[in-house]
């Protein structure tokens, strides 16, 4: 039976969230502005110097083609980067352990996870990469992936903003004042938060201790928090240790909980409030919010019922087993539910144990695009292009071209925001067919049955949505999946991005048209009806046929006593 404390804490996290967001949204526009701020005297001097060391010119603007190609090459050159560590690991300082140099489909799964801001993990943290590796290629991944989806954000938000202009900014600027004043100092507080709660920050070795009952046991320490505060903060997700927040040197506390749990919303949430004051129209921010919020709630909703729900198999509700046995049931579908909404990643309960309903719940926060909040700057630039397809669905009905924002949106901005949903619905449809009809696909699988096919779906839909949390029981650490999963990480990103880059360099040239009598509100509830039944009606069309096979098969088998 669900409790009056664990009710109260899932209230409390979403009033924290809407209490902190849009005063955080307000400086953060500042920042992404080039406005003055009161973190400006600390870090002006490095931002210059940055751009010094590094022959950057700061006044000088790019076109969208120059500014993705600025991009593009910044990532591929991060892959290349973090794939040599890897292999060349062994070599390396900061490697107490002695750990080996990674196996080459691994090291190219793992680098182009983290690149993506997905945080893929086919590999146990502890077991697998050693600190310098850690640090220094996912810990800086963490950083750039993040602060590349601002980029991209900001680079839309000036060609809405921008009348018959050509430039849009510069990658270079925009990529540095995003870690200085923004992730970096959140991902400072965040640390020192973590570490005054028992989250390990240690260059030591692994430590052998006598148990109890005298047998031995290893436990790993490493650089744990200053990792864990900027995965959570640019929702990156993954974990320096295997079962990430379940792991006490990870997770010791209820305060650190809510701390990593308030942190995967946070900066998602906080840029909506920000694109409204760059974009000079706060009152639509809100309804974006408010439509995010309600996507998000209901699905908690649906979750928690479904846990407390009674089992059928076992005759009995509240099951604990893969849960979070020390904050118990809400707290870990709390999780499960904001970690998928907000690409994320990062898990304190295994989501394979959670309840058919649950468990689709996640793969659909996933699948609709990460918008439900989503990643940071894609989750909203993810929202935007289903926004495009809401004002364009609506000029239909009334005869007119529709308008956002006073741009026009014609076939050019639908044509490629289709594009842009479609790509990862195709990698997520289409590749786990592929595992699911291959003997090096279902070799991985730990269950049969609708369970078994839900492992695969689950784990292709977090790739392709560039979220990163796995259902657990599927063995990915196959040449098979790591190079499948690769491959929808990369299009999952880029898939996306691309065609947003496209959007903008045509935006950026039109005019702004005044409201007229025939424009659409889009601050208004009519509005955040249209959008949700946009996004609702999109993802169930899409996926549904997907989702009957696993969950809801499951679900439904479950409910006459069956399992595999």
């Amino acid at each position: 039976m669900i409790t009056i404390n664990e009710i109260i804490q899932a209230i409390f996290y979403i009033i924290a969230l809407i209490a902190i967001a849009p005063v955080l949204g307000g400086f953060i526009a500042k920042v992404l502005n080039g406005e003055s701020n009161f973190l400006t005297p600390v870090f002006v001097v490095l931002e210059k110097t940055i751009y010094k060391f590094s022959k950057i010119d700061p006044s000088e603007e790019m076109d969208w083609k120059l500014y993705t190609y600025a991009l593009l090459t910044f990532n591929f050159f991060g892959i290349l980067i973090l794939v040599l560590l890897q292999l060349f690991q062994a070599y390396l300082p900061f490697n107490p352990q002695g750990l080996p140099n990674v196996e080459i489909t691994l090291a190219l799964n793992t680098a182009v996870s983290f690149v993506t801001n997905t945080n893929w993990q086919s590999y146990a943290g502890e077991t697998t990469l050693g600190y310098f590796t850690q640090m220094i290629g996912l810990t800086v991944q963490n950083f750039v992936s993040a602060a590349t989806g601002v980029a991209v954000l900001l680079v839309l938000i000036r060609a809405l903003k921008t009348r018959k202009g050509n430039t849009l900014g510069n990658f270079w600027v925009d990529l540095t004042r995003t870690i200085l004043y923004i992730l970096l100092p959140l991902s400072i507080i965040w640390a020192v938060l973590l570490v005054s709660q028992g989250v390990v920050q240690s260059f030591s070795s692994y430590k052998e201790i006598t148990m109890l009952e005298g047998g031995k046991q290893i436990i790993p320490f490493g650089p744990a928090a200053s990792q864990i505060a900027i995965k959570q903060i640019g929702t990156n997700g993954g974990g320096f240790f295997n079962v990430n927040s379940a792991f006490p040197f990870e997770n010791p506390t209820p305060f650190s909980n809510f701390l990593e749990l308030l942190a995967i919303l946070l900066l998602p949430a906080s840029l909506v409030f920000a694109f409204g004051n760059l974009i000079g129209a706060k009152k639509h921010a809100w309804i974006i919010f408010g439509v995010m919020l309600f996507l998000f709630v209901s699905g908690l909703t649906v979750s928690i019922i479904s846990e407390y729900s009674t089992n059928n198999v076992f005759n009995q509700s509240g099951l604990m087993e893969g849960k979070e046995t020390r904050f118990g049931i809400v707290n870990s579908v709390l999780w499960s539910t904001a970690t998928t909404a907000a690409s994320n990643g990062s898990v304190n309960a295994m989501h394979s144990s959670l309840s058919p309903l649950s468990g689709l719940i996640t793969m659909f926060n996933m699948e609709i695009g990460e918008i439900i909040f989503g990643g940071v700057g894609c989750g909203l630039y993810g929202m935007l292009l289903f926004i495009f397809l809401t004002v364009f669905i609506a000029g239909l009905m009334v005869g007119r071209t529709p308008e956002y924002l006073g741009k026009k949106i014609e076939s050019h901005e639908v044509k490629w925001s289709i594009v842009a949903i479609l790509l990862p619905s195709a990698v997520i449809l289409l590749f786990s067919a592929i595992a699911m009809k291959t003997n090096a696909g279902l070799s991985s699988l730990a269950n049969a049955g609708p369970h078994g096919y839900s492992e695969v779906l689950y784990a292709f839909s977090s790739a392709a949505g560039n979220n990163g949390s796995a259902f657990a029981g599927l063995n990915a650490n196959t040449a098979f999946y790591n190079l499948m999963i690769a491959l929808g990480m990369l299009i999952g990103r880029f898939g996306v991005l691309i065609p947003v880059m496209i959007i903008s360099g045509g935006l950026v040239k039109k005019n702004v048209a005044p409201a007229s009598a025939g424009t659409l509100s889009t601050d208004n509830f009519l509005f955040a009806i249209l959008l949700t039944g946009v996004i609702i009606i999109v993802g169930a069309l899409t996926f549904f046929p997907a989702l009957s096979f696993g969950p809801i098969l499951e679900h439904l088998l479950m409910g006459e006593g069956l399992t595999f």
